[in-house]
């Protein structure tokens, strides 16, 4: 019995499976996405830099305030010192007068017909020592004390049987003290202590 040919084509029919998906691409979404990533990074980027600022901003606004606490600190300082001590200069012009004064004062107790002047003398002298203490002014204790270069001044160096060497045998003129600062130093001779023993 003959077979008759198939009408229908062997070739099996294209299902579909085999061919790539179709993606629609949308080139104003992606431009738009890559546009906000780059604006996000450069908002990150300004960000730190604004961070940056900002902290270089706060030092040196804390060393502004570190430097003002100094100066103001300074200030106060040489007002307390200035008014410590702004009558220094006036106290050396003032030194003078009352050694003088104490020259007076000894010149007029060898002369026993200057009771009046030699009474009058001695109350200025306390007059201006009044003064002079009210200011913190005072004279330094140097007779028998060691020998201090900051606050003595040495114009000789004698024997002395009394006195210890390197220590004041005698005042020549009288040292003021302001608190703590020297006025002037008090003139004195000081011992090189007791003279050496003649050989017999």
């Amino acid at each position: 019995m003959a077979v008759n040919p198939s009408t229908e084509d062997d070739t099996p029919a294209e299902t579909g499976d085999d061919q790539q998906p179709t993606v629609d691409v949308n080139t104003d979404q992606i431009a738009e996405a890559v546009a906000a990533a780059c604006e996000e990074e450069e908002s990150n980027e300004e960000g730190s830099n604004l961070e940056a600022e900002l902290a270089d901003e706060k030092d040196r606004v804390l060393r502004l305030q570190a430097e003002m606490e100094n100066l103001r600190s300074r200030t106060a300082r040489e007002i307390m010192e200035e008014r410590r001590y702004g009558a220094l200069s006036l106290l050396r012009d003032l030194l003078p007068a009352s050694d003088n004064i104490d020259r007076a004062i000894e010149a007029a107790e060898k002369d026993e017909e200057s009771g009046s002047l030699l009474e009058g003398f001695k109350l200025v002298k306390q007059q201006l020592t009044t003064i002079f203490e009210q200011h913190k002014c005072k004279q330094i204790e140097a007779l028998g004390q060691p020998f201090d270069p900051q606050i003595h001044e040495a114009i000789l160096q004698q024997p002395s049987d009394d006195q210890p060497a390197n220590h004041v045998m005698l005042v020549t003129q009288v040292g003021y003290l302001l608190h703590d600062r020297v006025v002037r130093p008090a003139q004195v001779i000081i011992s090189s202590g007791p003279a050496p023993e003649a050989d017999a």
